[in-house]
């Protein structure tokens, strides 16, 4: 089997189980999943979704973020792990925003890419969920352990791994490919030991073989 038939069949399977697959993260406009974006990283969706709400009640617009005092931000994102790091990146990227960008947030790679705090992962995240435009695939923890499991790639960095699954993956796919590794990754085949008795996947993932 290539690997162009193995994904062509985790798309058909996974598809059934999850038909409209999605971030997990909250959010109403581009900025705010920009902001939850930064922040997830290396930390849960699920901490994330708790102190977004009243940080987007509070700040409603790239200049609001920008104008903040970055404390302000910290204290509100605190819960966070690195939180002080990704509050100065989540002003430094407002203040850009605003100033390069006319308070909008970029829709594209190469400009949101250039932002503090914000790598293809996280551009792949906005572009995809906000904007609906498929630059890359978003390669998290889950992408990368489940890609490596399935023998989809033999990589180790997120880049070359993202560039491999480009290889494999249709384009119109590439956004729902990777939400479904991801809501697979966390409900089923979880990092955690776990039994692969009803995996959808179980008799194409090496594995189980």
């Amino acid at each position: 089997m290539t690997k162009e038939e193995k994904v062509k069949l985790i798309i058909e399977r996974l598809s059934k189980i999850y038909p409209h697959p999605k971030t997990a993260l909250q959010f109403t406009t581009p900025l705010e999943l920009l902001i939850a974006t930064i922040l997830s990283a290396q930390a849960t969706d699920k901490l994330v979704n708790t102190v977004t709400p009243a940080l987007f009640a509070k700040y409603k617009t790239a200049k609001d973020f920008a104008d903040a005092p970055v404390e302000e931000i910290d204290e509100m994102v605190k819960k966070v792990t690195f939180h002080t790091n990704k509050s100065k990146n989540i002003k430094a990227a407002a203040k850009i925003i605003v100033e390069t960008h006319n308070g909008q947030v970029p829709d594209n790679m190469e400009d949101l890419d250039a932002l503090p705090g914000v790598a293809r992962k996280t551009a792949n995240v906005v572009l995809g969920n906000a904007y609906h435009r498929a630059e890359g695939v978003v390669v998290d923890t889950h992408v990368m352990r489940l890609s490596t499991k399935l023998g989809l790639t033999d990589k180790k960095d997120p880049e070359k791994i993202e560039q491999d699954l480009m290889q494999i993956v249709p384009k119109d796919k590439w956004i729902d490919f990777s939400h479904m590794l991801i809501l697979h990754g966390r409900d089923i085949c979880t990092a955690r030991p776990h039994t692969c008795e009803g995996c959808p996947l179980g008799d194409i993932c090496p594995d189980m073989k």
